[in-house]
């Protein structure tokens, strides 16, 4: 099977592998896991903040952050295909007691000014708002640094807080040449994902203030994410960053010439496609999402659906030019019957 459903399907390369066989390990409960705490401060240096925390998935590291940022009963923005709000199955409310609300899903395209205006002040009974959430990529759209620096000046004028899910960051600093420290100066909190394009197996970070990274040990340990001998899979992740963000340019380049490929049957803008996600519209399609996935299954080729008329793909590092093809000659003769 040629598995573009996410670019979570990865497995560890060869070289992962032996770096965790030979990772120094400790309790990282206790912080005392020399290999955890070396990744933690590489991640917190890379973005320029003073500190990171190992997670075991991104969600928790996503609801971490927001607690850190939002007491109970007060609020939260962001687009309303955020994953913090469709795709954590609710965890801000039934965790943190995080109200949320939402702008129209935009993909990359926010409008700072809309945001602006659904910022609520303290008073009046109404709930306050305390951060605002973005996500980098935004299931493949990269969000544009000057869209970035204008909602971070929205927030400072309203005196609220900016957390980036940025699961797929390292796509979007590829793509756009903006270094990860730029990045991390627009936000108070980060949660960086190293099991998705980076391909290691497991783990996310969360990226704060050293203040900040103390209370969220403590919620960490409350969800039941304190890890012990942690090391074997922070050494991925040491791997991980040390040889696959580069090589992302790869996924990306592969992506695009997928998009190309579908973009005469009218299912696909491949100027759009600017990372290693295809999202395919096949709302003007004589065939629907999930028989798109039914018959790409059957012809060897894995592909997520997001909804009744939309579907995607994602390249990674599983995933070849000679798997490209072939994905390409699958979805192409689905599309054409």
């Amino acid at each position: 099977m040629i598995d573009m459903r996410s670019d979570t399907v990865t497995r560890p390369t060869p070289g992962m592998r032996a770096a965790m066989a030979n990772a120094e390990v400790g309790d990282d409960v206790y912080a005392e896991d020399p290999t955890v705490n070396a990744l933690e401060a590489e991640v917190a240096a890379l973005f320029g903040h003073e500190a990171a925390l190992f997670m075991p998935t991104g969600s928790m590291a996503n609801q971490t952050a927001i607690q850190l940022l939002v007491p109970p009963a007060n609020e939260l923005l962001c687009d309303a295909d955020a994953h913090v709000v469709t795709y954590e199955i609710g965890a801000a409310a039934a965790i943190g007691g995080v109200s949320t609300r939402t702008w129209p899903a935009a993909g990359g395209a926010i409008d700072p000014v809309l945001v602006q205006a659904m910022i609520r002040p303290d008073g009046y009974s109404a709930v306050p708002t305390r951060a605002i959430a973005v996500e980098q990529t935004q299931n493949g759209a990269v969000i544009a640094l000057d869209t970035l620096r204008a909602l971070r000046a929205v927030a400072d004028e309203a005196g609220v807080a900016m957390h980036c899910d940025g699961a797929r960051i390292w796509h979007a600093h590829v793509a756009d040449g903006v270094p990860l420290a730029t990045y991390g100066g627009l936000f108070d909190t980060l949660s960086v994902c190293l099991s998705k394009g980076l391909g290691a197996p497991v783990g996310s970070l969360v990226v704060s203030t050293s203040e900040r990274i103390a209370r969220a040990r403590t919620i960490r340990k409350r969800m039941g994410g304190g890890m012990r001998q942690a090391g074997v899979l922070a050494a991925a992740g040491q791997y991980a960053l040390a040889h696959h963000v580069s090589r992302l340019a790869d996924d990306h380049a592969r992506a695009a010439r997928l998009a190309e490929a579908l973009e005469p049957y009218g299912v696909v803008r491949a100027s759009g496609v600017r990372t290693n996600i295809v999202l395919i519209d096949l709302k003007q399609s004589t065939v629907d999402a999930r028989g798109l996935a039914e018959a790409a299954r059957a012809a060897g080729v894995l592909v997520s659906v997001l909804g009744p008329r939309v579907a995607r793909m994602a390249t990674h590092l599983d995933v070849d030019d000679a798997g490209v093809d072939e994905a390409i000659d699958v979805i192409t003769k689905i599309l054409k019957n």
